[in-house]
C-alpha cells in the first residue's frame, strides 16, 4: 500500500514539479513498484481525458509578476492596518455611563413598582360581608369617610316599654 505522500510525489513528478534528485529517486521507484506504475498510468489517462475540456488561460503578465503584485498588495494592506488607538475620554465615559444609566433606570422602575402609590387612586367603596346592611365610602383625596347603615337600628339596651295592665 502506497502512502499518501508518495502518491502526491507521483502526481508532482507527472506535472514536472520535482527537483532533479527527487525526480530520479521517484523514477527508480516507478521502475520497481507496480502500484506506483499503475497510479502514474491512471494519472496520465485522467490528464489526457480532461485535456480537451480545459480552456486555456493566458495572463497578460508573467506568473512571477502576477504573484508579486498579489504579495505587494498583501504587504501594503498589512502596513496600513491601524494599531489600537487610545480611546478618547468621551468614549471611556460612554462605556461607563451607558450601563450605569441602564442600571439606574431599572432601579427607579423597581422602586416605583414596590414603593409607589397605591393602585386605587379614586374613592373606594366597601360593603362588609358580615353585615350586609352596612356600607363604607372612603375618599382619601378629600379626607372623608362615610358609613351608611341601611336598616333601622335596633336598640338592645333600650328599656322595655311599660305595658298598662289592669288587674
Amino acid at each position: 500500500m502506497m502512502d499518501y505522500e508518495t502518491q502526491l510525489k507521483v502526481q508532482a513528478h507527472l506535472d514536472g514539479e520535482l527537483t532533479g534528485g527527487e525526480a530520479r529517486r521517484l523514477e527508480e521507484r516507478l521502475a520497481n513498484d507496480a502500484e506506483a506504475q499503475a497510479l502514474a498510468a491512471e494519472l496520465r489517462n485522467t490528464r489526457s481525458a480532461l485535456a480537451g475540456f480545459e480552456e486555456g488561460m493566458r495572463l497578460p503578465e508573467t506568473r512571477e509578476f502576477f504573484w508579486s503584485k498579489i504579495e505587494r498588495e498583501i504587504r501594503s494592506q498589512a502596513q496600513v492596518a491601524p494599531g489600537p488607538s487610545a480611546a478618547s475620554w468621551l468614549t471611556a465615559w460612554r462605556r461607563f455611563l451607558v450601563p450605569a444609566g441602564s442600571l439606574a433606570a431599572l432601579a427607579l422602575v423597581a422602586m416605583v413598582a414596590v414603593f409607589g402609590p397605591e393602585r386605587a387612586t379614586g374613592p373606594q367603596f366597601e360593603a362588609a360581608l358580615s353585615d350586609p346592611g352596612a356600607f363604607t365610602y372612603r375618599d382619601d383625596a378629600a379626607g372623608a369617610t362615610l358609613i351608611w347603615l341601611s336598616y333601622p337600628a335596633e336598640n338592645e339596651f333600650a328599656e322595655e316599654e311599660p305595658t298598662d295592665t289592669i288587674e
